[in-house]
């Protein structure tokens, strides 16, 4: 996606009424945008379609939304620190499933996720009142996308959740929740839609195209929607999740990549290979940034990599999460464990008194020390170019290894296709590019355990453990006993229910 000059300003009603106060969506004002004087032309359109974007990239990634994705789950754990570091209540009871409707993580997460979606509604109402609109199909098709990935989240975290389509809204006709069913069918319908205005990657120029949304994009999101349609819309759609998996694998334009951290380095912005949808970063034109690494990674890291800063030693990862993966599954690399050593596997890694860092697991939620938690390298520092502790590794929204794996489940649990495979196959296709053992036969819950593998941070776990069941029946570390069925769903923010009362509590969940 190509960097414009021209800046856009979204301050719009919607945002300020569900959320509290307004949020300006850039540092600079340029002016403002009317369909008499704007979107003369594409690339003036395109502009503000990358500010869309920009904020559904903050979505996915790094931010709250993504933090309440993968909290909760059996990957992903930030213990408070000894020192005094990390420690948020709100997180916490998260990890433990005890969220409350006053709780800030979910609250930011709600308030970003409703951002984007405001975003889109006030860039598609520029877009379709242009005198230029008849030129802007395309571009119009792909604000609806973003804008439906928007709620693709609000649904999936919170189910019945508030559908606007304006930019503004009637602070006296304020918006109530709409059924989850409701949600999935609107979302179902924008992108399938939406869909036949885009290219396919089968036409365009990907290095120029990219990272645009294109038609496998989109099927990507509508087999992920599929794939959990049971669960969102109480009628399973096994069979449809497969005709997306088979529209992206009739390309024959992806294909695994020689490992699975080469989807994550640096040098992925040339990755035309799995990489079906990512979010381009460019941190030194204040274009995005990657922030794993400061974020999840020990301080020591800080020599081992030869970074300009100290990471903070949040994000950790399980013994669960480790004890999935074989010795020689190249996977398990990835997951840094035991004692540390510099880049050239013989130098211990070591604090200033000389004891070399050993990586164990948690066992303090509250006050962990230094050393607790396994660490997961999901994108690697080597090679990367640093702004400050901004990292320029595009940020992967979706993989063809997770279009295997979906239609793997999918086949297993009934679905049909017109391009014969199995279940074993497919998975087996996966397991091998890492090293892992051939399996001789498959169940769901080495489906389970294999997209846990593969899919490790990518915003996955906690949708699946909730498929699976595994959400409540599990146990794990600091989450001890079986989870009730209602916490499948967030409750909806007490703040938004404070600022419009028409907003209905999720069952379970207090009802003032």
């Amino acid at each position: 996606m190509k960097i414009y000059k021209i800046k856009l300003i979204v301050c719009s009603l919607f945002v300020s009424l569900l959320l509290p106060g307004c949020t300006n969506l850039d540092e600079e004002t340029f002016g403002s945008l009317s369909p008499d004087t704007y979107y003369n032309n594409e690339a003036e359109a395109l502009s503000s379609v990358v500010g869309v974007y920009q904020s559904l990239s903050q979505v996915v990634h790094i931010g709250d939304p993504w933090r309440i994705a993968e909290f909760g789950t059996d990957e992903f754990i930030v213990p408070g620190r000894a020192s005094g570091g990390w420690f948020d209540q709100n997180n916490i009871d998260i990890i433990k499933h005890v969220v409350a409707p006053t709780n800030a993580t979910c609250g930011r997460a709600w308030k970003n996720i409703f951002q984007e979606i405001g975003t889109a509604n006030a860039v598609l109402e520029s877009l379709q009142a242009s005198p230029n609109s008849a030129n802007l199909k395309a571009l119009i098709a792909e604000t609806r996308a973003l804008r439906a990935y928007g709620y693709f989240y609000a649904m999936d975290f919170w189910g019945n959740v508030p559908l606007v389509t304006v930019a503004r809204i009637d602070p006296n006709n304020l918006p109530g929740t709409t059924p989850r069913a409701e949600i999935f069918k609107f979302i179902e319908t924008e992108l399938l839609e939406a869909v036949e205005e885009l290219p396919s990657v089968t036409t365009v120029t990907r290095a120029s195209y990219y990272p645009r949304f294109t038609k496998e994009a989109i099927y990507g999101l509508l087999a992920t929607m599929y794939l959990n349609a049971e669960v969102y819309t109480g009628t399973p759609k096994w069979t449809e999740a497969i005709t997306m998996c088979d529209k992206i694998i009739a390309t024959n334009k992806f294909s695994l990549e020689a490992t699975v951290l080469d989807n994550f380095k640096s040098t992925n912005k040339q990755n035309f290979k799995e990489v079906i949808s990512s979010f381009s970063v460019s941190p030194s034109n204040n274009a995005g940034s990657n922030q794993f690494i400061l974020y999840a990674q020990n301080g020591l890291d800080k020599l081992r990599y030869n970074l300009p800063f100290t990471p903070a030693n949040g994000y950790s990862t399980y013994q669960e999460a480790l004890d999935r993966y074989q010795n020689q599954d190249v996977r398990k690399s990835l997951l840094q464990y035991g004692p540390q050593y510099y880049l050239d596997g013989t130098t211990p890694l070591a604090y200033p008194d000389g004891t070399q860092l050993n990586i164990i697991a948690v066992k303090d939620l509250i006050s962990a020390e230094d050393n607790e938690g396994y660490k997961v390298l999901k994108y690697t520092p080597v090679g990367t170019s640093w702004s400050g502790s901004n990292g320029d590794n595009d940020l992967v929204l979706m993989r063809y290894a997770d279009i295997l794996l979906i239609k793997a489940e999918a086949l297993f649990r009934g679905g049909t296709t017109t391009i014969a495979d199995t279940p074993l196959n497919l998975i087996n296709i996966v397991r091998g590019r890492s090293n892992a053992s051939t399996l001789l036969a498959v169940t769901l819950k080495d489906i389970e355990n294999e997209r846990a593998r593969e899919l490790i941070w990518e915003g996955h776990r906690r949708r699946d453990m909730i498929r699976f069941g595994t959400y409540f029946t599990g146990t794990w570390a600091f989450k001890t006993t079986t989870t009730a069925t209602f916490r499948g769903l967030y409750p909806i923010p007490q703040e938004q229910r404070t600022a419009n009362p028409k907003l209905q509590q999720n069952d379970g969940y207090p009802q003032n």
